[in-house]
């Protein structure tokens, strides 16, 4: 989990408890961008709230609080056995090894996903990516 990450959560971890962060990352040095999630779904009026709790934020960043729509980041491993059976894309920090070709990104179905690491069923083959080298990731439309 990044430092930001791990920020957002703290501040909105008593105003707002059942509000479940996806994702906050910053973009290009200036922006923070984050996903929520809420049980009863994701409304302007709930942005706007977290937009109001992460206020000291906006003096060091352009703030944008939204809902995660249908490619919604995977960024712990519930989130990864939430949805086990869709189609996910996994980018990560370095090139995957032991395949035919090295690459970055993989996507496919995903197949299982334990505490260590997520497997994913890819067009040439079974990935077992460790949550550790996973720099983004998110659901893919079918």
């Amino acid at each position: 989990m990044s430092t930001i990450q791990a920020d957002v959560e703290a501040r909105l971890a008593e105003a707002e408890p059942e509000v479940e962060v996806l994702l906050a990352e910053e973009v290009g040095g200036t922006t923070l961008r984050v996903f929520i999630d809420h049980p009863k779904g994701v409304s302007l009026a709930l942005c706007e709230r977290v937009t109001g709790h992460l206020a000291e934020l906006r003096a060091t960043y352009a703030l944008e609080v939204s809902s995660p729509g249908p490619e919604r980041p995977l960024s712990r491993p519930e989130h990864f056995r939430r949805f086990l059976g869709r189609r996910a894309r996994i980018r990560t920090r370095g090139p995957l090894s032991g395949h035919e070709r090295e690459r970055k990104s993989v996507t496919g179905e995903l197949v299982g996903a334990d505490d260590s690491d997520v497997t994913v069923a890819a067009p040439d083959g079974i990935v077992s990516i460790p949550y550790a080298e996973i720099r983004r990731s998110n659901l893919v439309g079918e």
